[in-house]
């Protein structure tokens, strides 16, 4: 069976299962938060971050897409017995393994240490998307926890989302590898929007020079936009709450890094994109993807008839 019939079969299931959905509305917001460099705090900004939109009456659900290097239950101090390994492999279905983290948000666990998840072939991927749609309760937001780096893995993933947030740091490190990152999914994926988080920033002026450098770099260089999203303080309560396995957001809810994340949420609700801003993916360079352009994906079930291999 050839991609496009079977993309066509993931979207026909989510509407026989599902007799409200349709995909123009855009009622689930999928979002992935990703990070050119590791160890730049882009699971704990996501982590948190369901929890102030959970808290704030959104229905989030967050998928771990480190594939092999899962640690999303580790900072809850969860143990899941099941995880997508089990249902990747046909032992599980998708809501065998669904667990309930602190604010009520829903978790998505994987696997850790499991080398055969690192890279998920492109069937495997469509698998997951597909098995993804037969989640049987109403989403707000779906949040993909991606891998650092650029691997195919960590591409797919962010390709796959309505909306990007990428995860940098103060260290020219962490700039350097997030640009990287942004170049090569705008030029593999034609993606033109981005959002930022500068995170572990002395105060809100580092954070926007974070910001700055970026966005000079992605409108000189590959003609992307780039949204500023806010800034996350070094916090020595964040240390202190992943030592304890907890959240700040939920251990130190007024510290400020808790408030911090507090402001991303509101912030995050206020910002609401029509339609992304790309070609269906795997489209050549140059193909239409202005608002009017037919081929426009608008939502992440309806962009999935377009996936290609790039």
């Amino acid at each position: 069976m050839d991609q496009a019939s079977t993309l066509r079969q993931i979207v026909n299931h989510k509407k026989a299962t599902d007799p409200d959905f349709a995909p123009d509305q855009g009622r689930m917001r999928v979002i992935a938060i990703t990070s050119g460099k590791g160890g730049v705090g882009k699971t704990n900004i996501v982590l948190n971050l369901c929890m102030a939109l959970s808290q704030r009456g959104r229905r989030v659900f967050l998928l771990d897409a480190d594939m092999g290097l899962a640690n999303v239950d580790v900072l809850l101090g969860l143990t899941p017995r099941y995880t997508l390994e089990h249902v990747l492999k046909g032992q599980k279905g998708i809501n065998d393994i669904i667990l309930t983290g602190p604010h009520g948000i829903r978790l998505l666990p994987s696997s850790s240490g499991m080398s055969e998840l690192s890279e998920l072939s492109f069937e495997q991927q469509m698998h997951l998307f597909q098995l993804l749609s037969q989640i049987n309760e109403q989403i707000d937001y779906l949040f993909i926890d991606t891998g650092a780096g650029v691997s195919s893995n960590v591409l797919r993933f962010n390709a796959s989302a309505n909306e990007i947030i990428v995860v940098a740091s103060p260290e020219p490190t962490s700039i350097t590898d997030a640009y990287a990152l942004m170049k090569l999914l705008s030029i593999k994926y034609h993606i033109r929007e981005f959002n930022l988080v500068a995170n572990s920033v002395q105060n809100d002026q580092e954070g926007l020079g974070v910001f700055n450098r970026l966005n000079a770099a992605c409108r000189q260089f590959l003609q992307v936009g780039l949204t500023f999203l806010g800034s996350v303080p070094f916090d020595q309560n964040i240390r202190k709450a992943v030592r304890q396995q907890r959240a700040v957001f939920d251990l130190y809810p007024h510290s400020p890094a808790g408030k911090s994340i507090a402001r991303l949420a509101v912030t995050l609700e206020e910002t609401r994109p029509a339609a992304p801003a790309r070609a269906p993916l795997g489209a050549p360079s140059g193909a239409e993807s202005g608002p009017d352009s037919p081929q426009l994906s608008r939502s992440f079930w309806d962009r999935l008839l377009h996936w290609k291999k790039a």
